[in-house]
């Protein structure tokens, strides 16, 4: 649904984006990562056609955005990083004027208008005026406007900024929805550590260049390597017991960790971690958890070598 081969931004003598090449599928919620300066606002804007790329192809559910970017702008949202907003307009006259300059036909558009108040969890505030928000509050309303339309891509830079936890929370149950409903999402932001939770794919940019991209698993098994087990026994007195049993596999590495929280590399798929699981049991080993751990982008962005986040 986001394709992009070759992009590259000029800015006078400043290349911003340099040979950007990126897919966003249907249903694929992307996180784009990197420091300040990486490239990452530039890239969003030249996709939904705010700045015009040096040279490069985009295109959104299969329109061309530089060739025909009247179509392509119906089929996509951008939500920027201190959007402007219409003050002196209610709440729902916000929502209802956008509603309008999308064609949303007139006998719906108190229902939509509702509905995306009660998505982003704005429903009590509907008749407040704009200018009394919070800037919470204000993202969660240009949230609900970036999706009034239903469009089938969504570009999102820095959308948690300034919200509480439950908004965060519900902007993170909205995009799991938008994917399953097959939207494509791109979405910059430094909280690295709630977008593990909704992420399934990453891209990460360094100096206007994608260092790497593709499915979340996918990037952390190649950058992490082997995965790491954790195993939690029940006696924390069965540690020397614990390192015998995975000394005979030859899939384990050594094993980090005291008395019954305990962690090792293995090499092995889930099958074969499933047997191990059964060889520690069958040992007398009382296992309270066993899971691999789950590397969270922190520590992804951080292995591929970017040095900065604020």
């Amino acid at each position: 649904m986001i394709r992009v081969r070759g992009l590259n931004v000029d800015y006078d003598d400043v290349r911003a984006v340099s040979g950007m090449a990126l897919d966003v599928p249907a249903g694929d919620v992307c996180g784009l990562i990197g420091p300040n300066g990486a490239g990452k606002t530039t890239t969003m804007r030249a996709i939904v056609g705010l700045i015009e790329p040096t040279d490069g192809l985009i295109e959104v559910a299969g329109v061309d955005m530089r060739e025909r970017p009247q179509d392509a702008r119906r089929l996509v949202a951008f939500m920027p990083d201190f959007a402007p907003l219409y003050e002196d307009l209610k709440v729902w006259e916000f929502l209802d004027l956008f509603a309008a300059s999308y064609f949303v036909p007139k006998a719906t558009r108190r229902e939509a208008v509702d509905r995306h108040l009660e998505l982003v969890g704005l429903t009590e505030k509907r008749d407040a005026m704009v200018l009394t928000l919070s800037r919470g509050m204000r993202q969660r309303l240009m949230l609900a406007k970036s999706l009034i339309h239903g469009p089938k891509v969504l570009l999102l830079d820095e959308p948690a900024s300034g919200m509480d936890p439950q908004g965060r929370i519900d902007l993170k149950n909205v995009l799991k929805q938008l994917g399953a409903q097959g939207c494509s999402v791109l979405i910059s932001s430094h909280i690295l550590a709630e977008m593990t939770e909704f992420c399934t794919s990453i891209a990460i940019m360094e100096r206007g260049r994608l260092v790497i991209a593709g499915p979340v698993e996918s990037i952390r098994q190649r950058i992490m390597g082997a995965a790491v087990y954790e195993l939690v026994t029940v006696d924390a007195t069965q540690r020397d017991q614990v390192v015998r049993l995975l000394a005979d596999d030859p899939l384990t590495g050594p094993v980090e960790g005291v008395d019954g929280s305990l962690a090792f590399p293995f090499a092995g798929g889930p099958e074969q971690a499933s047997d191990l699981l059964a060889a520690l049991i069958a040992g007398g080993v009382r296992v309270a958890s066993f899971a691999p751990r789950r590397e969270g982008l922190e520590g992804l962005f951080l292995k591929v070598g970017a040095k900065e986040l604020s």
